[in-house]
């Protein structure tokens, strides 16, 4: 699988030909404060009202310029094409830059997320994550990303599984692809893992993230197993995650389900601020959230034909959902509070 190209900020030191300027120059005199020229040449201080390089005003305009020049050599691959995706539709350069810098304050000002357990997932090869889904919007699913993307030590990427209205819808379709984001179907999710990838799935669906409030941190049915046989046949670990805090952000209290079959969607939620206020009533509520990665299942030790086995793919999906639950509970009787 191809990667995308990253190119990185040019380095000073490379347009200074050796040591910065201002570590050439000579030490000041003996019992004065100045840099003394040498004889018949100008003065190497700086004008007057001028910053010191490697004083904290010449590092901070160093700074900013290597982010201005990062940013319009950004902007000149976009516009020239220079740059890659892979057969999924992935862009890693965008999705590192521009996509997890607008998500980003919102994991860590809005909801403060806490992160426990990322050393579950390996440092290398493939990994299946396994989480529970609430929140009437997706947002769970975003911010499970960012939580890989920031918090691993290998700097890994998380690839979500996601339904198929997403890539119905437009814009989300394409950012989706850019993200990461691919069909949620054995097929490709085999390939990716086999591709040492850390793929993304949340089992419960629609039935989990359009569930009513009364029903919040009760986890719903996990399909037939599917994740668990896509796991098995490509021999990779299951990492069960619990996430506290998404149940809470959009509390659905309704459900109009004439509205939804109009407009095509799984439910149409209705909350206490939706759709009363309008496109203000769509402002999730600040939330703390909690996102726990679990020991991880290992699938590597079974047979070829495991995969095959009902029993076996019934018992595993069985563990992981208990596993998932059971950390849910535990997380939500430490919490203080749902907003701190």
């Amino acid at each position: 699988m191809a990667d995308a190209k990253v190119i990185p900020f040019d380095d000073d030191r490379s347009r200074s030909g050796g040591l910065p300027r201002a570590a050439r120059r000579r030490p000041p005199a003996r019992g004065t404060g100045s840099v003394s020229a040498l004889p018949g040449q100008p003065d190497a201080s700086p004008p007057p009202g001028e910053p010191q390089e490697g004083t904290r005003e010449g590092a901070g305009r160093g700074d900013w310029d290597r982010r201005i020049a990062g940013g319009l050599a950004f902007l000149r691959r976009r516009v020239t094409g220079e740059y890659d995706v892979d057969e999924f539709g992935y862009d890693e350069e965008l999705t590192d830059q521009v996509l997890m810098s607008l998500l980003r304050p919102v994991y860590e000002k809005y909801f403060r997320v806490e992160v426990k357990g990322i050393e579950n997932i390996p440092a290398q090869g493939g990994a299946l994550i396994v989480s529970n889904h609430s929140g009437t919007l997706p947002l769970d699913g975003l911010m499970l990303q960012v939580a890989v993307h920031d918090n691993h030590p290998a700097g890994r990427h998380l690839r979500l599984l996601a339904a198929d209205l997403v890539f119905m819808l437009p814009v989300v379709n394409e950012l989706a692809r850019k993200a990461g984001h691919t069909l949620a179907c054995a097929e490709d999710a085999e390939r990716l893992l086999r591709n040492g990838e850390v793929v993304g799935v949340m089992p419960e669906g629609f039935k989990g993230l359009g569930k009513p409030f009364g029903e919040r941190y009760k986890l719903q049915r996990f399909g037939r197993g599917g994740f668990v046989s896509t796991a098995l046949k490509a021999g990779v670990p299951i990492v069960p995650c619990s996430i506290v805090g998404a149940e809470e952000i959009y509390p659905m209290v309704g459900n109009s389900k004439t509205l939804a079959r109009l407009l095509g969607f799984p439910y149409f939620p209705i909350t206490p601020t939706f759709p009363w206020l309008g496109p203000l009533g769509a402002v999730p509520l600040p939330t703390k959230w909690t996102i726990q990665f679990g020991e991880p299942i290992e699938t590597d030790g079974y047979p070829l034909e495991a995969a095959e086995d009902p029993m076996l793919m019934f018992n595993l999906t069985d563990q992981v959902r208990e596993q998932i639950q059971h950390t849910l509970y535990k997380l939500l009787v430490q919490r203080r509070s749902v907003f701190f």
